[in-house]
């Protein structure tokens, strides 16, 4: 972590020193994202429901999963370069530094513009939650934050289990950003929207329904995905562990079996 800390906040000093550049970069990122739900307000526009979701439900499902992948985005967004220093063997580069690889791929070129997506999506998040008539109690909104950060570090596992994957494929990252982007944008919509083996494939096998689908569910007082149990809410913390730990092992796995281009 300290030196994941010094690495980000080299490239952090180096993106201060053009501060009008930062701020419109990032105004731009927060306008750029925030198509994404123009378009489905747009959608709502001519339908009054979604599979049984008003535009606020479908709001919050999007801010949850949207804040979620900020955090993670931010943080370990350049995991999906790896297979470009596989290819080319600038990663051997970082294996005779005395310093985790992990933690200067993912440092790599930190992107503190990338703080417009979070910033977009706590926006979407609260105009939905002012919007919602939800009743509050003490497991939902001890719920809400566990949920964030559950989301986020799903997402983190996602991210190097994909960067793992490029080892052995190299450069892959289109292959990672199906899971990583492709997984963010099917989570802005309900799971009704989708089939069943589909849900069950984010719920079992990529458990991506743990990042807003789940735990929306108790929050809006919905039926669960694939009849879950009412508990199932609670699950994304050791989840999200599971999938860290499985991460983990993958990454090992790959960097071990690394051989370098052979030029």
């Amino acid at each position: 972590m300290r030196a994941y800390g010094l690495i980000a906040g080299m490239w952090i000093r180096s993106t201060m020193v053009y501060r009008t550049s930062f701020v419109l970069t990032t105004i731009g990122g927060v306008v750029v994202t925030g198509l994404d739900f123009v378009g489905i307000a747009l959608m709502f526009s001519h339908v009054d429901v979604l599979a049984g979701h008003a535009l606020a439900e479908v709001a919050f499902l999007y801010g949850l999963s949207i804040v979620s992948f900020g955090i993670a985005d931010l943080t370990l967004g350049s995991m999906d370069r790896l297979g470009r220093r596989v290819r080319d063997g600038t990663l051997d580069t970082l294996l005779v530094r005395p310093v985790p690889v992990l933690a200067q791929v993912a440092a790599d070129r930190f992107a503190l513009r990338r703080v417009g997506r979070l910033l977009q999506g706590l926006l979407v998040l609260g105009w939905a939650v002012a919007s919602l008539d939800i009743v509050w109690t003490a497991p939902k909104l001890l719920l809400m934050p566990v949920t964030v950060v559950s989301g986020a570090a799903i997402f983190c596992a996602v991210f190097v289990g994909g960067a793992a994957f490029q080892f052995v494929a190299q450069d892959a990252s289109e292959v990672q950003n199906a899971f990583t982007y492709g997984g963010q944008t099917m989570l802005q919509y309900p799971p009704v929207v989708f089939a069943q083996e589909l849900v069950r494939g984010m719920t079992f096998v990529l458990p991506l329904a743990f990042v807003n689908w789940v735990p929306a569910s108790y929050v809006l007082g919905r039926p669960y995905p694939l009849d879950l149990p009412q508990w199932a809410a609670f699950m994304a913390p050791p989840v999200a562990a599971v999938c860290c730990v499985l991460a983990g092992l993958a990454w090992r796995a790959g960097l071990r079996s690394y051989r370098s281009t052979g030029s």
